[in-house]
């Protein structure tokens, strides 16, 4: 016997039984970014690795640790790591920004190589929104809502806290990284390797890390807010008295930065305490720069991504309430010399009719109690039965598989029968 393959470590497969949630999950995200006039774009899963280099930032754990990049001839390439870079060269590519605004939105696999674990894959699925070509907190305004909107939808609203801190502009950010770093200095002790090597290269991130003695030491670390520009200053205060406005509840976390280079001004994250350690739901914020660092016209742009991974743990955790579609709503069941052919034409007619129903035509042979069995395993609502009598009479027999009840109509009669009962 062969030896079995199975799936890479940290990618992984979604069963039949699970796919549902997934699609639920997915239909509300859509069409929730539909709602407000956002528009889908889909971007390639392979892009050029100077992409990601450029746009991220060299010095970054997804660049430096986490991309899967090869060669194809003399071309290096990377799996997209996120969304926002693939969407920003599209739109310099094919000229969609150009004295334009646009608000998009996608959804996707993405890829890091770092270690699996419950809400953290190497395979990963995120919905992600770019707005290009607005400059005013106003739209910073609407991705908040637009996100506080979905987790209404989503049932998990009173498991999500928004955390809110503006980075200013990149001249604020190098004034605040020599305090910040002086500062850390005088507790080089508390740092672990890894963030002594951020010291030199990215020390902002040393603010979000996870070792509670270096956290109660940063609680006295000069903040970022008072390094602010007075641009960023003005800008902060309009989106938060938005905010207040709006009833959106938050809280100004002077730690939060974000892990990617390409943010300015507004960052924000969507927390929950219901995942353990995989906190963050959604994150996103201003990248301002980042059109022209890539070779296009000076644009301004903000967005988020969320992990649809931990949306999906996050709704099994706290809603109980989901309403899945049925996997099959009707069941055809047909033996007997004759039936065959009834039975194809009467599901092809019910498709046609009632097009927002699942329709399961039985093929695998067998006596009825066989199929009814089978009907009751895929969770039918209906059996519609044709026998040797039925096919001849243009009759069929329907069950109704979860009262008992049954009644045998016209095979001209059933589609009026099933709009009712649906």
């Amino acid at each position: 016997m062969a030896k079995t393959i199975q799936a890479i470590r940290g990618m992984n497969d979604c069963a039949p039984t699970e796919s549902p949630l997934w699609q639920w999950v997915e239909d509300k995200v859509r069409n929730v970014l539909q709602s407000y006039g956002y528009s889908e774009v889909r971007m390639p899963i392979v892009e050029s690795t100077p992409l990601f280099a450029r746009a991220i930032g060299e010095v970054t754990d997804v660049v430096s640790k986490e991309m899967y990049t090869f060669w194809d001839n003399d071309e290096q390439l990377t799996l997209r790591p996120e969304g926002t870079a693939g969407c920003v060269r599209a739109a310099i590519e094919h000229g969609w920004i150009y004295n334009n605004e646009q608000r998009l939105w996608y959804m996707g696999p993405m890829f890091r190589h770092e270690r699996p674990q419950k809400g953290r894959y190497r395979q990963f699925h995120q919905a992600g929104v770019e707005v290009f070509g607005i400059s005013n907190p106003e739209i910073d305004a609407e991705l908040i809502l637009l996100t506080a909107r979905l987790w209404k939808e989503l049932g998990i609203d009173q498991h999500v806290s928004l955390q809110l801190n503006s980075i200013g502009s990149l001249e604020a950010r190098k004034n605040y990284r020599s305090a910040l770093v002086e500062f850390l200095q005088q507790h080089i002790d508390l740092l672990s390797d890894e963030e002594k090597e951020r010291l030199e290269k990215n020390p902002l991130r040393i603010l979000d890390s996870k070792n509670q003695a270096l956290q109660e030491v940063l609680n006295g670390a000069p903040k970022l807010l008072d390094y602010l520009d007075e641009e960023s200053r003005t800008h902060f205060a309009q989106l938060c008295t938005l905010l207040d406005e709006m009833g959106i509840a938050y809280e100004v976390n002077p730690k939060l930065v974000r892990g990617l280079d390409y943010y300015n001004k507004t960052v924000f994250e969507w927390v929950t305490s219901a995942l353990g350690a995989q906190g963050t739901v959604c994150g996103g914020g201003r990248y301002d720069g980042l059109v022209e660092q890539l070779g296009g016209h000076a644009t301004t742009g903000v967005g988020f991504a969320m992990g649809l991974e931990r949306l999906v743990l996050l709704v099994q955790e706290v809603n109980q309430h989901i309403d899945l579609p049925r996997a099959v709503d009707i069941y055809v069941v047909h033996t007997g010399e004759g039936t065959t052919l009834p039975a194809f034409q009467l599901a092809e007619k019910l498709r046609t009719d009632l097009p927002h129903l699942r329709i399961m035509t039985h093929c695998s042979g067998g006596n009825f109690k066989k199929q009814f069995k089978r009907a009751d395993k895929v969770g039918a609502k209906f059996a519609l039965v044709i026998g040797e009598s039925e096919a001849q009479n243009q009759q069929v027999v329907v069950k109704d598989l979860l009262g008992g009840e049954q009644q045998v109509l016209a095979q001209a009669d059933v589609v009026d029968f099933l709009k009712t009962a649906f």
